[in-house]
C-alpha cells in the first residue's frame, strides 16, 4: 500500500494518489516493469521446458519443444506485488481476488511442476486438480458473499435486466463456484499457441477493471442503472497489474514463443477472472467479453461428449484452435484472427452496460 504510506497533505502531488484511475495506471506500470526486467533472466537461466502433448499438431512437437515454460510465475508475481504497492489491501474484496489468483497460481505450479519433473503432459490428474480448484472457488464464493449487504447478498443479477433478480443463496453458490472453475480451464484450453490466450486476457482484464469502476461509483452506476456494490473500484487496480504483467510477458511469448506461460498462469488468470465477475456481479458479462475462451471449453465439451456417443468427431481437432490449424491456417493467422474476435466480444460485453 504504497499510496497510503506518502498520503499526507503535504507531500507535492500525493493527492493524485486518491484516484483509482492513477493508480491503476500505476499499478499497469508497475507491473509491466517488473515484467520486463526479469523475464530476460528468466528465459535465459531457466531450464524448465514444457513436454508437449503427442496428441496436438505435429508441428508443436517440431517447433516448440524444448521452450521454457511456467512464464506465468512472473505474471502473478508482478500482478500481485504491483497491486499491494498501489491498491488497499485493506478492502476485502481485493484481498480476496488476490488470494484466490494465488492458490489458483499454485494450483498450476503444481500441475506444471509435476509435468517438467517425470517429462510428460499428464501433470495433476484431472479430477484432484478440478476438486482443488472447487474447493478454493467455494471457500472464495463464501467469504464474498459475507461482504454483501442484504439488499444484494445471495441474488444473481442478469444483463439488459434492470430490476429482475434471482435470489438464491445456495444457487448463486452453485453458480459462482462453475464461473470461476469454468473461467481458470477456458484460458487453460485457449492457452494452445504462442500469444492466443494473452492479448484475449488482457482484453478480458480491461473491460472487467471498466465495469469494476463503473460498479464501484455511486453516481456511474445509478445512470447506467447497475448494481452499485460500494469499495469494489479497488479491483480496477487489481486489472490495471494483470494487464502491464501480461503486456510484458506478450512480449516474450509473441510468435515464436520464448517462453509459455503454463497452467501456473493460465489457471490463475482464469481463475481472476472469475473471480472478478462474481465480485461485481457481472457473470454473464465475463461469457460474453470472454467469448472467445467459452467458445474453446465448448469446442472440447462437444467433441467429447459427441466422440463419446457416436465414436465421430464434429471438430478435425479440439480444441477449436486446433481445428482451424489442421484446415491448413498458420498460427500467426489463428491467433490474429482469435485476436480480432475478442476484440468484437469486449466491445459487445461492454455495451450491455448501457442496454437495460
Amino acid at each position: 500500500m504504497l499510496y497510503t504510506l506518502i498520503l499526507p497533505n503535504f507531500i507535492f502531488g500525493v493527492n493524485l494518489l486518491r484516484y483509482i484511475t492513477v493508480r491503476t495506471a500505476c499499478a499497469l506500470f508497475t507491473a509491466l516493469t517488473i515484467s520486463f526486467l526479469i523475464y530476460p533472466y528468466f528465459i535465459r537461466y531457466s531450464k524448465h521446458s514444457q513436454p508437449i502433448r503427442e496428441i496436438g499438431p505435429e508441428s508443436h512437437i517440431s517447433k516448440k519443444s524444448g521452450t521454457p515454460t511456467m512464464g506465468g510465475v512472473i505474471i502473478i508475481a508482478s500482478t500481485i506485488i504491483s497491486t499491494i504497492l498501489w491498491g488497499d489491501i485493506r478492502n476485502n474484496y481485493l484481498f480476496l481476488l488476490l488470494l484466490l489468483t494465488f492458490c489458483y497460481c499454485l494450483i498450476g505450479f503444481y500441475d506444471d511442476f509435476l509435468k517438467i519433473r517425470f517429462q510428460n503432459s499428464n501433470g495433476i490428474r484431472g479430477r484432484k486438480k478440478l476438486l482443488l480448484q472447487i474447493i478454493v472457488a467455494v471457500i472464495f464464493s463464501y467469504f464474498i458473499e459475507l461482504q454483501r449487504i442484504p439488499d444484494i447478498a445471495g441474488r444473481l443479477t442478469f444483463p439488459f435486466l434492470k430490476n429482475f433478480t434471482l435470489h438464491s443463496p445456495l444457487f448463486l453458490m452453485f453458480f459462482t463456484t462453475f464461473v470461476i472453475v469454468g473461467s481458470s480451464n477456458a484460458v487453460n484450453l485457449t492457452d494452445g499457441l504462442d500469444g492466443l490466450a494473452t492479448f484475449p486476457s488482457m482484453l478480458v482484464t480491461l473491460s472487467l477493471g471498466i465495469v469494476s469502476y463503473i460498479v464501484g461509483h455511486a453516481v456511474f452506476a445509478n445512470y447506467l442503472q447497475i448494481t452499485y456494490i460500494a469499495s469494489v473500484g479497488e479491483l480496477s487496480i487489481f486489472c490495471g497489474a494483470l494487464i502491464g504483467a501480461c503486456l510484458g510477458f506478450l512480449w516474450y511469448n509473441a510468435p515464436p514463443a520464448m517462453i509459455f506461460m503454463g497452467d501456473t498462469g493460465s489457471l490463475a488468470i482464469g481463475g481472476a477472472l472469475g473471480g472478478i465477475s462474481v465480485i461485481i456481479k457481472h457473470e454473464f458479462v465475463l461469457a460474453i467479453v470472454g467469448g472467445v475462451f467459452v467458445c474453446e471449453a465448448l469446442s472440447v465439451m462437444i467433441q467429447v461428449i459427441y466422440f463419446r456417443y457416436t465414436g465421430k468427431r464434429i471438430f478435425l481437432m479440439a480444441p477449436i484452435h486446433h481445428h482451424f490449424e489442421k484446415k491448413g491456417w498458420t498460427e500467426p493467422t489463428v491467433v490474429i484472427r482469435f485476436w480480432i474476435v475478442s476484440f468484437l466480444c469486449a466491445l459487445i460485453g461492454l455495451s450491455t452496460l448501457k442496454i437495460r
